[in-house]
């Protein structure tokens, strides 16, 4: 069973697309994890007897793994069949946040949390190649976007659940739950992904290898990140302060979001193979038009959220049209370059959130949206710088 990266290994197509809804619910249930704690932050803190910033840092030092533990691991685990791979790592997440929920103080809690973020760094590096690798190369945006799916959803679902689970049964219960989802994908994985060695998976080499391409799409990446995060890590302080929304009208606003990321996920899905340039282009001129406008009609309620969609619609496609592109210029192995996608992705994270902080402290929240569309301009240029190369 032999392939190149411009073939795909023979395997029955009804399991590789029930395998990849399997790896979406995944990707679901590691991004709802990831983000959980920020939203029972006023739960867990009095019950740990923490203060609300050091369970916040229970999302820092999980971001702060994943971009340390991401590379070295998928090169240690190189030549593991991804379907054992996989199956390990969701079978570690079910078990850790099986901890976290019975944990008996802060520092099990954040032990737990730091095995999670470990299991999440070896899933990203190799679940993008592993779940794609498998159908042909014309076809692989497509399925990205729809793996990513879970990824998209978890915001609008995964959290606002959690924290209602939370509130009416406290806040260990959300983690017992997403152990018991981890387990049962898990058994899903092993179930139905085929065993392919990861040499001879499709999507194992770049398909044009770029090294050049590959460093200026970092650069974009981390830039991108940055300025979305820089943005929507404030995004509720803005609404309220600037735009003059009540507390009440958050979850609202936020959820029609939220379905924007979904719809954005779907629809570069049904374009990304035929125009893989033009689809990074397009996420990201989404992204910068929205936060401009959020920007420039922050005080008018109803342009605002058009401003908020649109830039939630544009980050949401950024992580499908990225996973493609890495694999079609992964100057070596497919898994490595993802697992520093991945690496560089939260770098962005924790400087976009950094940043904000920074703009709010020294200017104002009404400056922040300016600040973080000069970072996803800024991308843009280096996608261009690229593309006319």
């Amino acid at each position: 069973m032999s392939s190149s990266p411009r073939t795909a290994p023979t395997v029955e197509r009804r399991r590789a697309v029930a395998a990849l809804v399997a790896l979406s619910f995944a990707t679901f249930a590691f991004v709802t994890t990831e983000v959980l704690p920020s939203g029972l932050l006023t739960l867990m803190a009095p019950d740990l007897g923490r203060s609300t910033a050091q369970v916040g840092l229970l999302v820092t030092g999980y971001a702060l793994v994943v971009v340390v533990a991401s590379v070295p691991l998928a090169h240690v685990t190189r030549r593991i069949p991804r379907r054992y791979l996989l199956t390990g790592t969701l079978a570690v997440a079910a078990a850790s946040m099986l901890w976290s929920g019975l944990a008996v103080d802060y520092g099990q809690l954040l032990a737990a949390r730091l095995v999670t973020a470990l299991a999440q760094a070896l899933f990203w590096a190799v679940v993008a190649a592993a779940a794609t690798g498998v159908f042909a190369p014309e076809e692989r945006g497509r399925m990205l976007s729809r793996l990513m799916v879970g990824n998209a959803v978890a915001p609008v679902l995964g959290v606002p659940l959690g924290v209602w689970l939370g509130q009416q049964a406290g806040w260990r219960s959300a983690f017992l739950v997403m152990s018991g989802l981890c387990l049962a994908v898990g058994v899903a994985v092993a179930a139905l992904m085929a065993t392919v060695p990861p040499e001879e998976a499709g999507a194992a080499r770049g398909i044009a290898p770029d090294t050049r391409s590959f460093v200026l799409l970092l650069v974009a990446t981390v830039l991108l990140v940055t300025g979305a995060l820089c943005t929507l890590t404030f995004v509720t302080q803005y609404l309220i302060e600037v735009t003059g929304f009540e507390q009440a009208d958050l979850s609202t606003v936020l959820f029609v979001q939220g379905l924007a990321g979904v719809a954005g996920t779907l629809s570069v899905g049904r374009v990304l193979d035929r125009h893989p340039r033009a689809s990074l282009l397009g996420a990201l001129c989404g992204l910068g038009t929205g936060l401009a406008v959020f920007w420039a009609w922050g005080t008018t309620p109803a342009v605002a959220v058009v401003g908020l969609v649109l830039a939630g619609a544009g980050l949401s496609a950024v992580p499908p049209v990225l996973s493609h592109r890495t694999m079609h210029v992964a100057p070596g192995s497919t898994d490595i370059a993802l697992a520093t996608n991945s690496a560089v992705f939260n770098v962005g994270i924790a400087a976009g959130s950094a940043l904000g902080a920074a703009v709010v402290t020294v200017l104002s929240v009404r400056q922040v949206p300016l600040v973080g569309c000069a970072f996803v301009a800024a991308a843009i240029g280096v996608v261009l710088a690229d593309r006319w190369r």
